[in-house]
């Protein structure tokens, strides 16, 4: 694909001194904060609603509201996009809510949310991964980042091979990362909308939509009542639209179009420093070794891969 200045391609790849102004710090604050106290709000709707009903209603009901607001705030307009457009929102939404966040809600119905959280922190790995295999040859510390990662993915999956927790729901969180890390960066090389907030808008209806058909191929509605859910968890649902769907994930989206893909990424070793806190705290969660050990392992990839990017973008600028 060819890219232009203003590109998303083109603005993931240029120099981060373009974009390190105020905006950008609050949505990374937001990405970093918000989104890792997301895994104890999904923790919480998965007590006593269905996976895929949670998360399928969650981005309909979050995509409907941001609709609205983009046609509120820029005109009904700034909806208008071309067909490759919206098909290159659509796979991304797929990618990133069906395929990523919906394996981390199915997940979390067996595996403690802070641990979800840390195996999510690989989704750098991943996007290392595809960039090598797509012909951009990382750096060495990269690669060496990428193989600690990896590292502490394995001590990590520890309290699966032991029976402690689900093998399967560690299992499903780690072919989450890899379809979030692919959208992630699909959506840097895909004609994307040129607004990212119609962008997001699409996401998540297409995400949500695609999440409900699950629901019903798995028969979730069967035996489900909406007088059967918990105050606790309808408060985490409305947590999850507005702050994890509407704040975040837009910001999110702006960040993709606005900043450099090895800043954006980040969040991946705050997220699960706030997740974990969040989990032990509020829901009781244990703080076993292999969690602290393997996590910190990760954590610690995580760094080099992202700050040896950060470099790499930044001395060839």
């Amino acid at each position: 694909m060819r890219t232009t200045k203003d590109s998303p391609a083109a603005l993931a790849t240029a120099s981060p001194a373009r974009h390190l102004g105020g905006a950008v710090w609050a949505a990374l604050l937001i990405v970093y904060v918000v989104w890792g106290s997301t895994y104890l709000g999904i923790r919480v709707v998965v007590e006593t609603v269905p996976p895929f009903l949670s998360s399928g209603g969650r981005f309909i009901i979050a995509g409907l509201l941001m609709t609205g607001l983009i046609a509120w705030r820029f005109g009904p307009g700034a909806l208008r996009v071309t067909w490759p457009q919206l098909r290159s929102a659509l796979v991304v939404g797929l990618l990133l809510l069906l395929g990523g966040n919906g394996m981390v809600v199915l997940a979390e119905t067996a595996v403690p949310s802070g641990l979800a959280a840390l195996l999510v922190a690989a989704v750098p790995m991943w996007v290392a991964v595809f960039r090598a295999a797509t012909g951009d040859r990382p750096p060495v510390r990269t690669l060496t980042g990428v193989g600690v990662g990896m590292g502490g993915l394995a001590v990590l999956t520890l309290p699966g091979l032991s029976g402690e927790i689900k093998l399967w729901g560690v299992v499903l969180v780690l072919i989450g990362t890899v379809l979030w890390s692919l959208g992630t960066f699909s959506s840097a090389r895909l004609p994307m909308p040129k607004n990212p907030f119609t962008a997001s808008a699409y996401e998540m209806l297409g995400g949500g939509v695609a999440s409900l058909t699950v629901a019903f191929v798995r028969g979730e509605q069967h035996g489900f009542s909406f007088a059967e859910v918990s105050t606790r968890s309808w408060v985490a649902f409305g947590y999850l639209i507005v702050f994890g769907s509407l704040v975040a994930f837009s910001a999110y989206a702006w960040l993709l179009q606005s900043a450099p893909l090895s800043l954006v990424s980040t969040y991946a070793y705050v997220n699960p420093v706030v997740a974990v806190l969040l989990g032990a705290l509020i829901l009781g969660e244990a703080l076993t070794w292999p969690i602290v050990v393997g996590g910190a392992i990760v954590v610690a990839g995580v760094v080099v891969i992202v700050s040896t990017e950060r470099r790499g973008r930044a001395g060839s600028s």
